[in-house]
């Protein structure tokens, strides 16, 4: 039924749960998976003519997001080899994170977005939002939530 499935991770230990249950997952039905990171995006906040000192450079930015890449989607990857589970990795940066994986299924051809819920309620869930629900309401594809 599905071929390709997302894995999309944010580094915490409840998205690396879902991970290994996505990986399982995949390799009972013969699917391969993407995983997924998304750092967001960088935008200085410009205050007139003047940038704090504190900000990073738009290239630091960008060096320390392929180095928080790499080490997710390697974690990734070393389970899916484990698994026997085909892998290819896939990062990118945005400024809502839901909207880079609903794009990243989008582009990379996948038919199962597998993912984390934080389960937030409440204030923190009103004021936070979930990107996890997001997800869910603006994906073309079936979301698998694991808690």
């Amino acid at each position: 039924m599905f071929k390709k499935i997302l894995l999309p991770t944010d580094g915490s230990d409840l998205s690396k749960k879902a991970v290994k249950r996505g990986i399982e997952f995949a390799g009972s039905i013969g699917a391969s998976v993407v995983g997924f990171f998304a750092p967001e995006d960088y935008r200085a906040m410009m205050y007139s003519e003047y940038i704090p000192p504190s900000v990073l450079s738009q290239e630091e930015f960008e060096d320390n997001a392929r180095k928080a890449a790499a080490k997710h989607l390697a974690w990734i990857e070393k389970q899916a080899v484990a698994a026997g589970v085909k892998f290819e990795p896939y990062f990118l940066a945005s400024i809502a994170p839901w909207e880079a994986i609903v794009e990243a299924a989008r582009k990379k051809k996948c038919d199962l977005i597998f993912m984390a819920s934080h389960g937030r309620t409440g204030l923190a869930g009103l004021v936070l939002g979930s990107q996890t629900t997001k997800v869910l309401t603006h994906s073309k594809v079936p979301v698998l939530v694991v808690r």
